[in-house]
C-alpha cells in the first residue's frame, strides 16, 4: 500500500506567521502554530471559565480542557491518560521530579546523565545529586559522528545507579541514541529512565513504553502547539512517589504533581495540536492511527529536505557541519570559516532566513565538540518547510562564504 505524502502547499496555507515572508529554519527552538491552534486557545480563554469542577458550566468547560488534553497526549505518546502531568515546561517538570526522586538517594547512590543532553536534563539531576550527597557520572558521546553509544553509558552503570537522564533526540545536533536499548540496560541494573523527548517528538512517531524510559518529558512548542510542558509516567510509579504540594491539594495522580491553576486555554490548544497532526494525511481508525500516519508523512518529508540541506552544507569548503550521527532529526549545526555564528545568523537573517545561532542550553554538547558556549548556526526542518525555504538557505550561506 502507498503510503500517504505530506501536502506542503497545504500544511503552510494553515500557518499565519508564513505570510510574513521567512523562511523559518528556527522549530527547534520553537515551531510556528497553525491558525486553529491559535482560535482554540481564544475560544476558551474568552469562553466562561473557572477553576475545574462539575457544578456550572465554566467549571464544566475548565474540566473538559483538561481532560481532553490528556487524552489528546495519550494518543500523540502512546501513554496512559492519567499518567499525563502538566506544568509550565518540560525544564520545571524534570526539576519536580529530580527533587522529589532525590529525596530517596544517599551518599551511596549514583545518577548518570550525557554530554549530549540538553541543559534541562543535566543540571536539574546535577544538583539533586549534590543536594543528595550521591556521585554524579557522565556517559560521552563520539565527538567525530556525534553518536551515543549503549555501552557509553552502560560503561557508567553499577548496581549504585538510581537515574539515568537521556535524551531521545539531541537538539544541538540531532543525534537520536538507542534509548530503548539504554532504558534496557538502566533497568538491569536498577535503575529508573528518565527521558528527554522535546526534541525527538515533532519528528517521529512516539511510542513512550516502546521507548523503555519510566519518564518521558516533551513541549508542546515544539510541535505547533502552545507553550507548557508535560510528562508522561506510568500512574503506579507517579503513584509511589511524594512530591511537594499544598495541604488543600489532592494526592490522586496525575493532578498532585499540577501546582496551582492549570493553563485551561493552552490546554485546549494542546488537543488542538494533536487533532491537527493527526488530520495531516487521509488515515482510518481513530486519532492514534492517524497521528502514527501522519509523523510517518512527516518524516519522510523532513528526511528528503534534510538530505538536501546537508548535502548543499557539506559541498561548501568554508562551511563545517558538527556531527555525523547515522540515525538522527533533521536538524544540522554549522560552522563557516572566518564568521562568528551570531555574525552568520545575522546575515541570513537579513536575508530572511531564520537560522539562529548558539548552544541552544545544549551547553554540555557544545562544549565537548569544542565549540564552546558560543556554538554555531542551527538549522532544523519543520513540517511547513518546503523546498525554496531550503534553496534559499544555502543561497544564503553561498552569498555570505564569497
Amino acid at each position: 500500500m502507498d503510503q500517504p505524502e505530506l501536502d506542503v502547499a497545504r500544511v503552510r496555507a494553515a500557518f499565519p506567521a508564513l505570510a510574513e515572508g521567512a523562511a523559518h529554519f528556527d522549530g527547534p527552538g520553537g515551531s510556528q502554530v497553525p491558525t486553529v491552534v491559535g482560535r482554540a486557545i481564544a475560544d476558551t480563554i474568552c469562553a466562561a471559565i473557572a477553576n475545574r469542577g462539575t457544578v456550572t458550566a465554566a467549571e464544566r468547560r475548565a474540566d473538559e480542557a483538561v481532560l481532553a488534553a490528556r487524552a489528546a497526549m495519550s494518543d500523540l505518546l502512546g501513554c496512559a491518560p492519567d499518567g499525563v502531568v502538566f506544568g509550565r515546561s518540560m525544564t520545571q517538570l524534570t526539576y519536580d521530579i529530580a527533587r522529589t526522586l532525590a529525596r530517596r538517594w544517599g551518599s551511596d547512590d549514583e545518577v548518570v546523565v550525557t554530554r549530549l543532553d540538553h541543559d534541562a536534563n543535566v543540571r536539574p539531576w546535577v544538583q539533586a545529586a549534590e543536594h543528595a550527597g550521591a556521585t554524579l557520572r557522565w556517559a560521552a558521546f563520539d565527538k567525530a559522528t556525534g553518536e551515543l553509544s549503549v555501552d557509553a553509558v552502560a560503561g557508567e552503570l553499577s548496581a549504585r545507579t538510581r537515574l539515568v537522564a537521556v535524551t531521545a533526540a539531541s537538539n544541538l545536533i540531532g543525534t537520536r541514541p538507542d534509548v530503548a536499548a539504554i532504558a534496557a540496560a538502566a533497568h538491569d541494573a536498577g535503575a529508573l529512565v528518565f527521558v528527554d523527548g522535546v526534541h525527538l517528538t515533532p519528528h517521529a512517531a512516539v511510542d513512550v513504553a516502546a521507548l523503555g524510559g519510566d519518564f518521558f518529558v516533551c513541549s508542546p512548542y515544539k510541535f505547533l502547539g502552545p507553550h507548557h510542558g508535560v510528562l508522561a509516567a506510568d500512574p503506579a510509579l507517579l503513584g509511589s512517589l511524594q512530591p511537594d504540594n499544598l495541604l488543600p491539594q489532592t494526592n490522586e495522580v496525575p493532578e498532585c504533581f499540577e501546582l496551582g491553576t492549570l493553563p485551561y486555554e493552552l490546554l485546549a490548544g494542546t488537543t488542538a495540536t494533536v487533532d491537527y497532526i493527526a488530520g495531516l494525511v487521509p488515515s482510518t481508525g481513530g486519532r492514534r492511527a492517524g497521528l502514527l500516519a501522519s509523523m510517518g508523512a512527516v518524516e519522510r518529508h523532513e528526511e528528503r529536505l534534510f538530505a538536501r540541506l546537508l548535502a548543499g552544507l557539506e559541498s561548501l569548503p568554508d562551511v563545517a557541519v558538527h556531527g555525523q550521527p547515522a540515525h538522527r532529526t533533521p536538524t544540522a549545526l554549522f560552522s563557516m570559516a572566518g564568521r562568528s555564528p551570531e555574525e552568520v545568523a545575522q546575515l541570513l537573517a537579513g536575508r530572511g532566513v531564520n537560522a539562529p545561532a548558539g548552544s541552544f542550553y545544549a551547553l554540555e554538547a557544545s562544549r565537548w565538540l569544542g565549540l564552546g558556549d558560543d556554538g554555531a548556526v542551527r538549522a532544523g526542518i519543520a513540517p511547513y518547510t518546503d523546498d525554496e525555504d531550503v534553496d534559499r538557505l544555502l543561497d544564503g550561506v553561498v552569498a555570505i562564504a564569497g
